[in-house]
């Protein structure tokens, strides 16, 4: 195709294997030192700062000065979304890196897809929400009812100020391991600072696995699958 989007270039610089490990580690929504994204991929500092200048360079990376350090973090949840969405293809044709088994179940029950919950407590969510009447599909939209805000208020979640930020509140987001949708967008965001503001859950030091505390799963899963009564 001579015209339109080049998909050519942003593919090449996803496809390498060692760019690939350092997109998949800022999936967690944290930045990361050109350091901490070297040891992920496995290669020297010097070759991941190349890497990293010609992810910043294709839009894929937002780049921060703290200091003697840079952090580098995904530009933006476009770029999220595409990752999610090429690890759900590449789980659903086979492509796996590692064999499943005991160690990845965390991650499959629960784990951050960069600001919002997935896993099966995220998809689980967004089935109830959906069945519930607090979600509607119209035609690729996705938006809440009058329901579904009564409820997210009175869990504390901000409506108003999300508004204001003028970002999508609702998006559908494929996961990759249940291969069904998620909730994302700024509610699918607030919905897990909510659950970590709670205490229910809490993201995992140097992973994407979201570990729920027992009281908090349950509370979860009466209050929010269930729904608030």
């Amino acid at each position: 195709m001579k015209e339109g989007p080049d998909i050519a270039r942003i593919a090449a610089l996803i496809g390498d294997p060692a760019r690939a490990n350092m997109l998949t580690a800022l999936m967690t929504g944290k930045a990361l030192t050109a350091t901490e994204l070297a040891a992920e991929a496995g290669i020297t500092g010097q070759t991941a700062s190349s890497h990293l200048s010609k992810m910043d360079d294709g839009g894929l990376l937002r780049v921060r000065k703290q200091g003697r350090h840079k952090y580098f973090s995904l530009a933006n949840d476009d770029v999220a979304t595409v990752l999610e969405g090429l690890m759900g293809l590449a789980a659903k044709t086979g492509h796996l890196r590692t064999r499943t088994g005991p160690k990845d179940a965390p991650l499959r029950k629960a784990r951050v897809c960069y600001n919002h919950l997935a896993g099966d407590m995220g998809t689980r969510m967004f089935d109830a929400f959906i069945a519930q009447g607090y979600l509607q599909t119209t035609g690729e939209a996705l938006d809440l009812t009058p329901l579904g805000e009564d409820f997210m208020r009175r869990f504390g979640v901000d409506l108003d100020g999300l508004r204001r930020a003028k970002a999508p509140l609702c998006r559908e987001c494929l996961d990759w391991s249940a291969r069904r949708s998620h909730l994302a967008g700024s509610v699918g965001r607030a919905l897990l600072t909510r659950l970590e503001d709670l205490g229910w859950a809490r993201r995992t030091a140097g992973s994407r696995v979201v570990t729920f505390t027992r009281q908090g799963e349950r509370q979860f899963l009466t209050e929010v699958i269930g729904a608030l009564r």
